[in-house]
This record gives C-alpha cells, sequence and structure tokens, in this order.
C-alpha cells in the first residue's frame, strides 16, 4: 500500500512512525530539509522537500499512483487544497487534518467537493476522550467501542482496594458482572492476564465493558462514586472550545483561564454561560483567586506541555480530584506518569489512531474482516482493535475453546446486533460481528492474525 504524507510536524511524524513499521510504501514531503533527513536517518522511508500544494512535488511523491495521500501540514487551507490536488492527480484516497471548528462545522459539505475520504480534527478528538473522562471520573482514560456502546477504561488500583490479592477469575465469580480485564500495567511490564492473574496494589488495569456494567463493577467495590460539576479549564484553544460545548451540554459549570485577550473576547461570545478569566493560568494567585481548590476537576490545555505538567502538580497539591493534562511529547508523558496526574492526554496520538484505523481498513477492504476502531494503550505497548466480521470464513461459528490463538492475544468482546457479548470458550463470531481483539507486542491487520 503507497501512502503519501505531506506535513512532518506532530501528527505527520507519529504517522510516518507507525506506517514506517508496518508493511507500507512511505513518501513524506515536507518543506523543512533538516526535518526530513532526521526522518530518514530514523525511518526506513523515502522523503521530498518541497510544498505538499506543489503539483510537480506531489508528482515527484508519485501521487497519481498511489493508494492514500495524508495531509497534516500546518495550516487547514493547504491540507485541503493538497487532498483536492491529490485527487485531481489521481490518489485513490485523501485524508486531511481539519483544526478550525468553523471549517470543521461544514465538513460534510466540503468533503463531497474536495473529495476526502476522511477529515480529522486533532482537538475536537482530544476534547471528545478529555469529556468521556470527566463523564466516567473513576477512570484514567476511556476509549469508546462499538458506536459508543462499548467502553475500555483505565483503571489504577489504589493501596485500600478490596481488588487486592485477588485473581481474576475470583473477581468474575465473586462479582457476576460482565466485564474483562483485557491489559494489566505493572511496573515496566505488560500483561495480557489469564484468569489465574493476581492483581496488586499498582496495578493499571484496562477494563472492557458497557457502561452500566462499569457502574455497576466500581459499586459492588465500594469505590467512591465521583461526579464533576465545576471544571476549570487553563488555556482557551481548539480544543478548550469543543470540550466547553461539550461540557455545557452536559450541565456542567464551567470557567476557562486564557491569556490572550482576543481568543477570551471569542470565546464569551460563543459561551454565555461559561465564565471566562483573561490572565495568566501559571499564576499562583490568579489560580487560589478563581477558587482552585473548590474546583472537581482541572483541565490543563496550554499549548506548553510543561504547563501543563507544573499545573497539574500544583492542582494534586491543592487537593482537586480530577485531574488531566495535555502532553502531545511522547517521552514527557512518559516522564510524569505516577506523578499523580490523573489523565494525560494527546491530540496528536489520538489523531494518529483515527487514521491508523482508516489505513488499516483500507488495507484489507477486500478480505473477511477490517478494522473498525483501533486505540494504543499503555503507551503504545498495546493495541486494542475492532474488526467487522464480513463474511464466511475458518474461525465464524467455531466455538472460541476450539480456536487456537497466538500469545498475547485476547478476544476481549463481540457486539452482536444489539448485544453485548463478554465471551468465554463456549461463545462464537458469526458474520456481521464487531469483535474487540487487545494485542501485545506485534501488529495486526486482521483478524485472523492472531490464530495460531
Amino acid at each position: 500500500m503507497k501512502i503519501v504524507i505531506i506535513g512532518d510536524g506532530k501528527v505527520g511524524h507519529k504517522l510516518t512512525t507507525e506506517l514506517s513499521e508496518g508493511d507500507y510504501d512511505i513518501v513524506l514531503i515536507d518543506q523543512n530539509e533538516g526535518k526530513l533527513q532526521a526522518a530518514l536517518n530514523e525511518l526506513d522511508i523515502f522523503c521530498i522537500t518541497g510544498n505538499g500544494v506543489d503539483a510537480e512535488i506531489q508528482k515527484q511523491a508519485d501521487v497519481p499512483h498511489s493508494d492514500l495521500v495524508i495531509a497534516c501540514a500546518s495550516t487547514d487551507e493547504l491540507n485541503m487544497l493538497s487532498c483536492l490536488l491529490a485527487r485531481r492527480l489521481g490518489a485513490k484516497h485523501t485524508i486531511a487534518r481539519v483544526r478550525n471548528p468553523i471549517y470543521y462545522r461544514q465538513i460534510g459539505l466540503l468533503k463531497e467537493d474536495l473529495h476526502l475520504s476522511m477529515a480529522v480534527n486533532p482537538e475536537l478528538t482530544a476534547a471528545n476522550e478529555v469529556a468521556r473522562i470527566l463523564l466516567f471520573p473513576q477512570a484514567d482514560k476511556v476509549e469508546t467501542f462499538m458506536k459508543g456502546r462499548v467502553e475500555l477504561i483505565e483503571f489504577p488500583l489504589r493501596e485500600e482496594s478490596r481488588l487486592n490479592g485477588l485473581s481474576l477469575a475470583e473477581i468474575y465469580q465473586k462479582l457476576q458482572i460482565k466485564i474483562l480485564v483485557c491489559a494489566v500495567k505493572r511496573g515496566n511490564e505488560v500483561y495480557i492476564p489469564d484468569g489465574d492473574f493476581v492483581l496488586q496494589s499498582g496495578d493499571k488495569l484496562h477494563i472492557a465493558a458497557t457502561h452500566q456494567d462499569l457502574k455497576s463493577f466500581f459499586k459492588s467495590f465500594g469505590r467512591k462514586t465521583m461526579k464533576i460539576r465545576n471544571v476549570l479549564i487553563c488555556g482557551g484553544g481548539h480544543l478548550c472550545f469543543y470540550l466547553t460545548s461539550q461540557l455545557l451540554q452536559a450541565g456542567m459549570q464551567v470557567r476557562i483561564i486564557e491569556k490572550n485577550e482576543e481568543r477570551c473576547e471569542v470565546l464569551c461570545e460563543n459561551f454565555p454561560r461559561a465564565t471566562i478569566i483573561h490572565g495568566d493560568a501559571t499564576d499562583h494567585d490568579l489560580l487560589m483567586e478563581e477558587g482552585i481548590q473548590e474546583a472537581d476537576a482541572l483541565v490543563a490545555l496550554t499549548g506548553m506541555d510543561e504547563e501543563n505538567i507544573i499545573l497539574s502538580l500544583f492542582a494534586k497539591s491543592q487537593g482537586v480530584e480530577k485531574i488531566i493534562a495535555k502532553v502531545n511529547e511522547d517521552s514527557r508523558a512518559q516522564m510524569v506518569e505516577g506523578m499523580g496526574i490523573d489523565s494525560i492526554i494527546s491530540a496528536k496520538s489520538a489523531t494518529a489512531d483515527a487514521i491508523m484505523s482508516y489505513v488499516r481498513a483500507r488495507k484489507n477492504s477486500y478480505s473477511s474482516d477490517n478494522v473498525e476502531t483501533m486505540y494504543q494503550l499503555v503507551n503504545g505497548k498495546v493495541e486494542a482493535q475492532e474488526f467487522i466480521i464480513r463474511k464466511e470464513c475458518q474461525f465464524t461459528n467455531v466455538p472460541l475453546k476450539d480456536l487456537e490463538t497466538k500469545p498475547n492475544n485476547l478476544i476481549a468482546c463481540i457486539g452482536r446486533k444489539r448485544e453485548i457479548i463478554i465471551p468465554n470458550g463456549d461463545d462464537h463470531i458469526e458474520v456481521g460481528d464487531s469483535v474487540i481483539v487487545v494485542t501485545k507486542g506485534h501488529v495486526i491487520d486482521s483478524f485472523s492474525d492472531i490464530l495460531a
């Protein structure tokens, strides 16, 4: 599969890195020769220096014979124009990164005229992730599958938890709730656990279930129910814009601190029910004056990772119960793990996951199954993927206990019409099912890749 990526920014570089590890022919276009040289030294790709909206540059990248062009350069206009040009030159499919709320609001109209296969909005994707966490604050991370009917949450096991010292089999038998622990991070190790796996304090569990079963799970072992009503957001960019809209609809009180006066005016015009504060969120006195101690949640969304980390640590010292920080740089995100920041989100990673789902789906569009949704967990060490089973094959209508799977693969959930099945050995897969597979240490493009 031949893929051309325009723009070696945060999203472009992450995509290039992930795709170069698979069976893809990658060409990267960027105007910065130094950045391209660094990418060339690091990855097995082909690079072209130039403007992605230049037809001659696209021809050099062999766009006319490409399967997919992904435009994630610095501006929306350049991305949309690059995709339009690519389709005119003969590219089969195009994806544009579009961030501006005004453009994205009418993307349905633009997609048809621009012949876009997909438009992806990093800030909206990340805002959806933050909103899910605030609506389910017991979790550190919430991903959704099967059009929102199944949730995959990350949940830290505290020292006082009643689950400590219990095996998963004992927990399933004791609670009788349809949940499945798909992955466990313990220190630097990651496990795809079986029923004999015994939980310990400090473990980070990744649990798949319906929203209602997850609520029952937390209630059953006495986990305090926390409801977020008052949210303080630091930083008023695009991500804040999309998030504020969702939180106000959910009935939450929202206060935003933003130091750019013009941006404050835009936020005031669009969100009259929110409180907009013109000031520097890193100002200790301002945070105290605006009642950080009374906030149920703090969401740090400034343009600098370091500021977001410092704000989050200060919020923790003030007793804020739920803390979410935007940290785009992967190495920084790994460094702050364990510092008490509940949730780290990255617009770059959320966007890369969305595009990777599309790429894998296109690659397998003629097979018996293809990828519908894909998320990376535990700093990319584990992947959770949703496959749609399109036709009869060697693994349909066979009891799961009779399907031999490779190590470190787990069938976490089956969606059949309106039914959600947390499977056991007697369950089977049918045509039309959605199947969630959790895998560690290797990439799978097809459900059959997990079979021994």
